[in-house]
């Protein structure tokens, strides 16, 4: 008989123990994504770059041929990181971008955190190739998009095949926060969760407004 003890389990996110990848929120990317709309998805990428941005988890932003074809990424994720460089590339994987490793290796995160478009290929790319270097693999999938329902579904369970795991965006937030007693986080929880996180921060502002709710307290 096992004995319970109160402590996180090992799969759980904390802010420290992984590197986040934006790979290609662009608008010539968007325009073709039709498995999630696109105000949903810029909003779940905005609170994603938030979420990391509160909890300083190391982050790598990428982008395929801005320049030339597919455009900026999202000012709601550039927003959130004002100092931090682009990585452009040419290859729809990547991982198979030297700079974009240069980072990761940099970094020295045993885990990924995968967000983009599109899942079928540039997210499914990545994740692949990290499992089979021995990576921990998280794919945030409301905070991805592709050209059909089915792409994305299907490129979901091909990488969860392959060991990955998926999860949403508010999940993220709220995974990396975990206890409401932390202080020094919890605010600014609480306001990307009001500004990004749907009837959930409806729910936040009617509490707060109402009776000064405040969780944990």
């Amino acid at each position: 008989m096992p004995s319970a003890k109160a402590a996180p389990g090992r799969t759980l996110l904390s802010p420290s123990d992984h590197t986040l990848i934006m790979i290609d929120h662009q608008s010539q990317m968007a325009f073709a994504t039709k498995s999630i709309d696109a105000v949903m998805l810029r909003n779940n990428a905005a609170l994603v770059a938030r979420a990391a941005k509160e909890f300083d988890v190391s982050t790598i932003l990428t982008t395929v041929a801005e320049k030339t074809f597919s455009g900026p990424m999202f000012d709601e994720i550039k927003s959130a990181f004002l100092q931090d460089a682009v990585i452009d590339r040419t290859t729809m994987n990547a991982w198979e971008d030297a700079k974009v490793i240069a980072r990761v290796n940099a970094i020295g995160k045993p885990r990924i955190v995968l967000a983009g478009l599109w899942t079928s290929v540039c997210i499914v790319g990545p994740a692949l190739s990290a499992i089979d270097q021995g990576f921990e693999l998280y794919v945030i999938a409301d905070a991805c998009g592709d050209v059909s329902v089915e792409a994305h579904d299907r490129a979901i369970e091909r990488m969860v095949q392959a060991g990955a795991r998926p999860m949403t965006s508010l999940q993220y937030l709220l995974e990396l926060q975990r206890d409401w007693a932390r202080s020094e986080t919890y605010d600014q929880t609480v306001q990307t969760a009001i500004a990004h996180g749907g009837a959930y921060g409806l729910g936040l502002i009617y509490a707060k407004t109402m009776f000064a709710g405040r969780e944990g307290h």
